[in-house]
């Protein structure tokens, strides 16, 4: 029959068991009604039925106006409820839990925009990626083959997207065993990012990462460290900038007037996707460094202050504490004649990073309503030149 529902996991006609939440959703048995409803239906249940169900009538181009935008928030909400559980998923290493999140991202999307949208493009990538995770390659080949189609249907297509799309196929290339091809591809994931968001771009350091993981482990090492480097020393200076920017925001909250209305986004302009993509990034080059025959000290400083500060971004202030303590005590190994403001002060701003973001942390933790106060420690972005404090500020010492 051609009305005859479908299992909302595998496709299969013969879906018995329906949802007595939403009475929308059929499934095929009850193991596929339970993937599915840990994966996403369960966050979503209450929503389907005013997305899906026929809209009521309206009497009035007003009240239809209203009706259809509130439709298109909703829709909109249940895609990005899918998206944040499918992309949570694959961050804690569970691809074959995201792949029902996703498709459910990618049926919403593709009835709210139509099935030949750019915006289904980062869809398809993500299902590409959980599928080759879950050691499916036929479906992420599939889900690829449709993400080249929809660039190829599209001539406006940014280099934004085309690089994602090049990220893609090149870390299925790297999971097909094909690392010349996936150098091709990310290669092309480089240069098209760069040419969208600039050659300093956090956006660039995805294609240098996988790119030198395949030269690690063809033992190309010279090559390998030098990206490797490349990656570190772009998240740490736009980590830097990002603080600076979250300096800002506390300091004009703490002057502004308690009956001005605040305004709403990210202190610091980084989002949640941000922080867990630099973390996963420079954790691994962070453990390859730990782990390689040679010590980069000066290197591993930097890594462990861009840690310190994500978790400084997110709140997470126990963590950022023992990566900024952990960050001074490489930066004093390979800075340490400069610690007593000798020589040209480089390796005593080295240690001053870190070891202001620990104190500022240290007092956040302490006392939250204080963090936000003018008389904190001096900036971490701001560090003072070697031998010189703040006035009233008593001078640095380590014991």
């Amino acid at each position: 029959m051609a009305g005859q529902p479908r299992c909302e996991l595998c496709g299969a006609r013969a879906a018995p068991l329906r949802c007595p939440g939403c009475r929308l959703t059929y499934y095929c048995d009850v193991s596929h009604q339970k993937t599915d409803w840990v994966s996403i239906h369960s966050q979503i249940c209450h929503l389907l039925s005013p997305v899906l169900r026929p809209q009521r009538c309206f009497h009035s181009e007003k009240d239809r106006k209203d009706g259809k935008e509130q439709l298109l928030r909703k829709q909109e909400s249940l895609i990005a409820v899918a998206l944040c559980r499918a992309q949570g998923f694959l961050w804690a290493g569970q691809p074959l839990e995201a792949i029902p999140a996703a498709l459910q991202a990618l049926r919403s999307s593709s009835r709210l925009l139509g099935p030949a949208s750019l915006r289904l493009l980062p869809i398809y990538l993500l299902l590409a990626e959980a599928s080759t995770g879950a050691g499916r390659p036929r479906q992420a080949a599939k889900y690829l083959s449709q993400a080249q189609w929809i660039v190829l249907q599209s001539p406006d297509c940014s280099a934004a997207l085309q690089s994602k799309l090049h990220r893609g196929l090149g870390l299925f290339s790297i999971a097909e065993g094909n690392l010349e091809q996936a150098l091709y591809h990310l290669a092309n994931d480089v240069y098209l990012a760069t040419a969208e968001f600039g050659l300093n771009s956090v956006e660039v350091s995805g294609g240098y990462f996988h790119m030198a993981n395949i030269f690690f482990h063809q033992n190309k090492m010279d090559a390998a460290n030098s990206l490797y480097t490349e990656v570190s020393s772009l998240w740490h200076a736009w980590l830097l900038s990002s603080l600076h920017g979250h300096q800002r925001a506390l300091q004009a909250r703490a002057e502004a007037s308690p009956f001005s209305e605040e305004e709403e986004g990210s202190e610091d302009g980084t989002t949640e996707a941000q922080r867990e993509r630099g973390a996963r990034m420079l954790g691994a080059v962070l453990e390859l460094r730990e782990q390689g025959p040679l010590q980069h000290p000066g290197e591993t400083a930097q890594i462990l202050h861009s840690l310190a500060i994500i978790h400084y971004l997110g709140q997470d202030l126990a963590k950022s504490i023992h990566r900024a303590g952990n960050s001074c005590i490489h930066a004093v190994l390979d800075f340490g004649e400069s610690w007593d403001g000798g020589g040209d002060g480089g390796g005593c701003c080295r240690v001053r990073l870190p070891l202001a973001l620990h104190c500022r942390a240290n007092i956040a933790k302490i006392n939250p309503k204080n963090s936000t106060r003018t008389h904190l420690p001096p900036s971490p972005i701001f560090p003072l030149p070697a031998g010189i404090q703040a006035k009233g500020e008593e001078p640095v010492t380590m014991d």
